[in-house]
């Protein structure tokens, strides 16, 4: 299973880290791509962990995702 973090930027204007899980995917591109895909529908959704939580990220509450190559700190 391979992880990315994201920085995730909200319409309310606040930021938050989260790390983004896919199983069957061994590249990173692949992860941010469906990511990226989810995101992209009004519809869409992303299961997150923030810390040691498990979260529903809803695509219609994000204005900005941010994706750095060591990532961000959680």
């Amino acid at each position: 299973m391979k992880g990315i973090v994201l920085r995730v930027r909200l319409i309310s204007g606040d930021h938050l880290d989260v790390t983004y899980e896919e199983s069957g995917s061994s590249d990173d591109d692949e992860v941010v791509e469906h990511a990226v895909a989810a995101l992209a529908d009004d519809a869409g959704l992303l299961r997150c962990r923030h810390g040691d939580r498990l979260m529903v990220l809803y695509a219609r509450g994000v204005s900005a995702v941010e994706v750095a190559p060591r990532g961000a700190v959680l």
